[in-house]
């Protein structure tokens, strides 16, 4: 798989290795996040010993792990009967060379047993230390690694000299991949979001409709049935997470929605939605003018775009794909494909709006999001509290040009957004895929921006 971007995350880690004594890094993220790709981009150009961790018997891991420093020092392959003696002859070859050692999919170690933690904090504390060697522990089990390597009451906390996050690509990020034209790409985005392996699935010389019926909605594909695999991974028992997962991608966001979609109560269902946030297969959002936690406001989305589609469209129709998959995509989802986008689009804004203030071409604001109340939505709000101002922005994809009746209907709205000081200074903008009615942006006042998806590509486009 080619390798994109993460300039930061491997800049960050050879700064770390570059830098005096030695190192434990730790890097984790959802799993087909692209952390695997980016450890070995970045050992490319280190003396190195890669290993990944496997599901298996606890001695075959020491096994193959012992092999591994062996091979790299050209030795015969010593006995090893525990842990412990494998991080000795670990910290007895680093005397020798100073290098990166790897352990990928870490969780699996401890899931074999739970005290490898405190054998790797022994080696950390009275072995690396004594050498300008690296260790990088890495996982994609998220909750294993923030509570059995970064967590309070692991051996291992306040032992990191660096720690990497691994996120799924921005749309900015991801569109050095996608080659469509703006309005393709942002379609493209919806269906697969963010996550590498996906993108670079597609092949962008063909149509978008053709990347989906081959890379999606065929059975053989590997994307047909990823997502059942990477709750399977995760959880003993997916059924219900799946159905909670396929709710909340049919639009059944609030917790009072989500329960009566499913049949699962409340009480249940707190921690089910509690795992999958665990997870970071959803997402808890509340308005942006609200207090976080406390807000009894929230709702949930899918937190991938793959997943939302592929539980939007996939889940719910697999025996119609089994049988006649053009069927299900000219049917079902070619004419809901624009209400399933229009989602991505208000993302995709907001990414435009962060990043205008970043340039310095949009006036700062703290915070950017969604805002609800009853009826009433608005797509982007800024809020500028030290400066009193307030961004209220729509975003609109339609197949016509925006005109004067969101103008009236987005003041309107305004005036029930309770935010600021009754003369507080409101801005507003427009983002449109077709543009705009003619001369619409002469009748506006100075405290109006309106983007086109040329103006936002613009944006998102690389200095």
């Amino acid at each position: 798989m080619t390798f994109y971007d993460r300039v930061e995350e491997r800049d960050a880690l050879a700064s770390a290795f570059e830098s005096p004594g030695s190192d434990l890094s730790v890097v984790y993220g959802r799993r087909r996040v692209g952390k695997t790709e980016l450890l070995k981009e970045f050992c490319a150009d280190q003396p190195h010993i890669y290993f990944l961790a496997a599901q298996e018997a606890e001695n075959r891991q020491r096994e193959k792990f012992t092999d591994q420093v062996a091979a790299h020092f050209d030795e015969r392959v010593p006995r090893i009967d525990g842990w412990d003696e494998v991080f000795d002859y670990l910290g007895e070859k680093l005397r020798t060379e100073e290098m990166v050692v790897v352990i990928d999919e870490f969780p699996y170690l401890v899931e074999e047993n739970d005290s490898v933690p405190s054998y790797v904090q022994g080696f950390v504390d009275e072995q690396l230390q004594e050498t300008k060697s690296m260790l990088v522990l890495c996982g994609s089990s998220v909750s294993t690694m923030e509570s059995e390597v970064l967590g309070h009451e692991s051996p291992l906390y306040g032992r990191r000299t660096a720690q990497l996050d691994v996120q799924p690509f921005s749309f900015q990020q991801a569109r050095e991949v996608i080659t469509y034209d703006t309005a393709d790409a942002i379609r493209s985005y919806a269906i697969t979001g963010g996550t590498p392996m996906y993108l670079t699935l597609f092949d962008y010389e063909q149509s978008l409709a053709e990347n989906v019926r081959s890379q999606v909605l065929s059975p053989s594909a590997v994307l047909y049935n990823e997502p059942e695999f990477l709750l399977r991974t995760e959880l003993r028992n997916p059924a219900r997470y799946m159905s909670i997962l396929e709710a909340v991608a049919l639009e059944h966001t609030t917790p009072n929605e989500i329960s009566g979609a499913t049949g699962i109560d409340a009480g249940p269902l707190s921690k089910y939605l509690q795992t999958l946030r665990r997870l970071r297969l959803i997402d808890r959002e509340v308005p942006v003018t609200a207090s976080g936690e406390k807000s009894k406001r929230s709702r949930y989305r899918v937190a991938d775009e793959f997943l939302r589609f592929w539980f939007r469209y996939v889940e719910p129709n697999r025996s119609s794909i089994e049988e006649a998959p053009d069927v299900v995509y000219d049917g079902t989802i070619a004419p809901d494909l624009p209400t399933h986008v229009a989602t991505t689009f208000e993302d995709v804004c907001q990414e435009a709006v962060w990043e205008g203030i970043r340039r310095g071409d949009v006036e700062p604001y703290s915070e950017v999001g969604r805002w609800w109340y009853g009826e009433d939505e608005v797509d982007i709000v800024g809020l500028a509290p030290n400066d009193d101002r307030i961004l209220l922005a729509e975003c609109k994809w339609t197949s016509d040009p925006v005109g004067e009746d969101l103008v009236e209907s987005l003041q309107a709205k305004a005036a029930n957004v309770r935010w600021g000081t009754g003369d507080r200074d409101e801005r507003f903008a427009l983002f449109s895929k077709n543009g705009f009615v003619d001369g619409l942006e002469d009748e506006l006042s100075k405290s109006w921006s309106l983007f086109s998806l040329t103006e936002i590509d613009e944006i998102l486009s690389p200095d």
